[in-house]
């Protein structure tokens, strides 16, 4: 069996300060992530917090909103702290992993289609087992050439490119379940 750990991206206060910050699904997503995280706690499955770093705006450090959100109360095995959208371009997640042996990922966080896809895809090619469970992922609608995609479709499309070539979609339940 491989040794599995939790990667939490991105679910930081610094989103509060954008402007397509929106409430509708954060009560559910709250929901799964936290009964996601809690469950692997129960499993003592390392938590792994990423947060995103700017050099200037609400994603800077100097803002003081580069921090867990207020709803998480877990305390992570250990942080890294990114530039890109993938979480393992030159922070030290991918040798932490390694030297744990821990070959099984379970991605969530923030935002499914940008940084959560873009470490799924990354973790993939690197040869790590991925479970992405989107159920614990929060995104806003995006508008391009007239068109804008809600949160629900952003997700659907996530999932559709990333299952059975990247990563197997789940739920927390169907996720938890396979670790038991």
């Amino acid at each position: 069996m491989s040794r599995c750990a939790l990667i939490n991206i991105d679910t930081q206060q610094s989103f509060f300060h954008r402007d397509y910050w929106q409430e509708d699904d954060v009560p559910t997503f709250q929901q799964a992530i936290t009964r996601l995280i809690a469950g692997c706690q129960d499993l003592r499955l390392p938590v792994v917090d990423i947060f995103h770093v700017d050099e200037q705006g609400p994603f800077s450090l100097a803002s003081g909103h580069v921090q867990a959100m207020p709803f998480l109360h877990h305390t992570a095995e250990v942080t890294f702290r990114k530039h890109v959208h993938n979480a393992f371009t030159d922070t030290g997640l991918d040798h932490w992993l390694r030297t744990r042996d821990i070959s099984h990922l379970i991605i969530c966080g923030i935002r499914t289609e940008q940084c959560c896809e873009t470490t799924t895809r990354v973790a993939s090619d690197l040869g790590y087992r991925v479970s992405f469970v989107s159920e614990a992922m929060l995104t806003f609608p995006m508008r391009w050439k007239g068109v804008t995609l809600d949160a629900a479709t952003l997700r659907h499309r996530t999932e559709t490119v990333l299952a059975g070539r990247f990563a197997e979609v789940q739920t927390v339940a169907e996720c938890l379940e396979s670790l038991s």
